[in-house]
């Protein structure tokens, strides 16, 4: 008895079309993704009805809920503040400032910075606020 000898195939995945999903795949996610700039500070702003959007100034006064201030992402203290405005009134012709302040802050630490912008020669200030959800 002879047997035959069968020449073995040999197996080979097609991954061509795999390759093709995972691309589209990928493509797919990369555009429907939304890249949203997040602040580097928490903040739960105030709600308000008649709430607008506006462009972004170049000094901008955050205030957290603990009552520590930031001026344009860095902390600083209320003496420095005024040196800050000062020093911005006499660079820029825009002379406004966005203010914002956590729901939480007392009311009095908004009105000493509202008090130095004004005094420094700050002639606009933009309070930050989210609109209500209906």
């Amino acid at each position: 008895m002879q047997f035959l000898n069968k020449k073995r195939r040999r197996v080979t995945i097609n991954i061509t079309s795999l390759i093709d999903v995972v691309l589209l795949l990928l493509i797919f996610f990369m555009v429907s993704t939304n890249f949203i700039e997040q602040p580097g500070m928490k903040l739960e702003l105030p709600d308000s009805e008649t709430a607008s959007s506006s462009t972004r100034n170049e000094l901008e006064v955050i205030i957290q809920s603990d009552g520590s201030i930031f001026l344009n992402g860095e902390a600083i203290s209320i003496d420095k503040l005024r040196i800050q405005f000062e020093e911005y009134v006499a660079e820029s012709s825009d002379r406004s400032l966005f203010l914002k302040a956590d729901k939480n802050v007392t009311h009095g630490v908004v009105v000493e910075v509202m008090d130095i912008a004004r005094l420094n020669g700050i002639q606009k200030i933009i309070i930050a606020s989210t609109k209500k959800a209906e």
